[in-house]
């Protein structure tokens, strides 16, 4: 029975690729994506994190049919939208919304800005001309962009602007969910900070549920209620982000944790640092898939396949050893700040609260009309 704090789950879902198909015996296949089963909850912010080539992208596209499930379930408010026909996805697109990794790969350049922007809104008949024009220069506004920028063309923006006007895209349609490929991996490491900011900002304000797909732990900790740790197509923990970066119960996400750069001369994080090259996806190695690179491993591991079990409320794992392991998180002493760069971000903070404080303009526009009931 699903439980109505869950908006979007799935069950045993997989996805496997064709690589090659001899003449004689089965095809070759790639199993990016291997029995994933997780639940996302109304109105949180869910990272799921891994090395390249573990299957998280793979994993996102699934969440809104942009790829389909070779096996398993997609469920969102109670439906499978994995067996629903093209018509009825297409109804459902408008509460289901993506950001792309590369914000200029996924603009038309033959199309400008409002263009771009209103597409959704035609797409799904919301509004009329006049509505859906206003509701463009309204979410301009609402990234951080000029109205006036709707004439201009995706080449004329930075980075950054581009991975704005691809979030005011998402934002058209007023979804329920947004799902985010590594949307800030391909910007500078101060344009990251504005667009995560930005992203916080409008889940706040538009109520809704954030799913985040990264590599990079430092954002995931800043912005993610739970997190999800991928390891070559399954999900080897989940659980709160704070309790996942003190006390990983998995070797992988200690592994994981041990890699983040410590901004400090000659201090190295606690914890073993993950050697060697994932396993082949095409034959992944009997029992756990980690072994081959897990420090702990030992003979139950390189036979038996362990299962993503609940270890304590919100919390689960995929380890045979986690009971008797103790394991390395994240050491605030050693990754805190230098003194200059705390104070400066100290004073980043104080100037975000106040501009939060300020009060909203009386000329705000009005609520945008939707098809929705």
């Amino acid at each position: 029975m699903s439980r109505p704090d869950i908006i979007l789950e799935t069950r045993a879902l997989k996805r496997r690729f064709v690589t090659h198909k001899p003449l004689f015996g089965a095809p070759i296949e790639v199993r990016a994506v291997d029995g994933i089963d997780l639940s996302i909850r109304r109105g949180e912010t869910f990272a799921i994190v891994g090395e390249s080539g573990c299957g998280k992208s793979t994993l996102a596209r699934m969440l809104v049919r942009l790829i389909d499930p070779s096996e398993g379930a997609v469920i969102y408010d109670n439906k499978d939208i994995s067996k629903l026909g093209q018509k009825e996805m297409r109804a459902l697109r408008s509460d289901l919304q993506f950001i792309f990794q590369d914000p200029f790969s996924s603009l038309n350049p033959r199309m400008t800005v409002g263009a771009l922007i209103e597409e959704p809104l035609r797409a799904h008949g919301i509004g009329t001309r006049e509505e859906r024009r206003v509701r463009v220069a309204d979410l301009l506004s609402r990234v951080g962009l000029m109205p006036q920028h709707a004439d201009r063309y995706p080449h004329e923006f930075s980075g950054g602007q581009r991975q704005r006007i691809g979030i005011a895209r998402a934002l058209a349609a007023s979804p329920k969910v947004l799902i985010g490929d590594e949307p800030v991996s391909a910007l500078d490491v101060s344009i990251q900070a504005q667009v995560v900011n930005l992203l916080e900002d409008l889940k706040e304000e538009f109520g809704l549920t954030l799913i985040i797909i990264a590599h990079d732990l430092a954002v995931i900790r800043h912005m993610a209620d739970r997190v999800g740790v991928m390891y070559l197509g399954e999900l080897v923990e989940v659980g709160p982000v704070d309790e996942i970066f003190a006390n990983p119960r998995h070797p992988y996400t200690e592994a994981l944790i041990a890699a983040i750069p410590v901004p400090r001369v000659g201090a190295r994080a606690k914890g073993h640092a993950v050697e060697g090259d994932p396993p082949n996806p095409i034959a992944p190695p009997p029992g756990c898939r980690f072994h081959p690179r897990c420090p702990y491993a030992e003979a139950r591991c390189r036979q038996e396949r362990p299962r993503l079990a609940p270890i304590a409320e919100g919390e689960s794992v995929a380890c045979h050893r986690h009971e008797e392991l103790s394991l390395n998180g994240l050491v605030e002493g050693a990754a805190g700040r230098a003194p200059a760069a705390e104070k400066r971000f100290n004073l980043y903070r104080a100037a975000r609260a106040t501009s939060e404080g300020a009060k909203p303009s009386d000329n705000s526009p009005p609520p945008f009309p939707s098809n929705k009931e």
